[in-house]
């Protein structure tokens, strides 16, 4: 583990901590516009704040809520909170995301933290996933998982042919709101399935924890799935609607 991740991994925890502390009401309120087109809550710029702190030396960061912060050249891809609503609701599906990409535009390091359970996962360039609590540190290869009943359909509710077209497929699937967690997920589900604009802030670290499994990426569709002919089913499915 080097030292961008460990230093990641500290931020991570010192944001859990505060999140479990209490929630603040002003966290709830809405700010201006960020740079990835969303309306930045009090709380995530709260937590961007901490990542800032922590993960400045390593690069520029380029963030969901305030665009490019700092200066390097190696680029630090950053959404402090992904599944804001979720968080605000207190539901427990909401996670931080993180990349970082050297200044060959090689991605070196990819991390997402479901902020709800602490699980982290991890992975450097060129090596394993790896992932655990916070609480433990105690970080081990992620296993893959065999068999699994469900999918997630990420953003069902703006699509609900295709909802109709997977349920008539007998897919079953689920809607839990955080794109990257669900990427972090994808070696346990069945499958990801995320249809709309492609944000980089969304996928940078999420889609890097996928290698080793099928991903298929088009303009505006993701699939992930650990058989690639499930990938194709999926695909077979989404032409009928287009």
């Amino acid at each position: 583990m080097n030292a961008f991740i460990e230093a990641s991994i500290e931020a991570n925890r010192q944001l859990k901590i505060a999140i479990d502390s209490g929630f603040k009401r002003e966290w709830s309120d809405k700010t201006t516009q960020g740079a990835g087109g969303d309306r930045s809550s009090k709380l995530d710029l709260f937590a961007e704040k901490i990542f800032t702190d922590a993960l400045l030396s390593f690069g520029m960061i380029d963030s969901e809520e305030s665009g490019l912060i700092g200066q390097g050249d190696a680029r630090i891809i950053l959404d402090p909170l992904d599944g804001t609503s979720n968080a605000l609701s207190s539901f427990p599906y909401y996670a931080s995301s993180i990349a970082r990409i050297n200044e060959e535009g090689i991605l070196e390091e990819a991390i997402v933290c479901n902020l709800a359970t602490g699980e982290l996962f991890f992975k450097e360039a060129g090596k394993r996933r790896y992932s655990g609590f916070l609480d433990s540190n105690e970080w081990q290869e992620s296993p893959e998982v065999n068999f699994s009943e469900i999918g997630i359909f990420e953003k069902a509710y703006e699509h609900p042919k295709e909802s109709i077209l997977l349920h008539q497929a007998s897919f079953k699937f689920r809607s839990p709101g955080a794109i990257a967690l669900s990427l972090a997920y994808a070696y346990r589900v069945d499958f990801v399935l995320f249809i709309g604009a492609f944000r980089l802030y969304d996928f940078a670290a999420g889609l890097a924890l996928c290698e080793g499994l099928e991903v298929c990426v088009e303009e505006d569709y993701v699939i992930v799935s650990r058989e690639k002919k499930r990938v194709q089913e999926i695909v077979a499915l989404l032409s009928l609607e287009r």
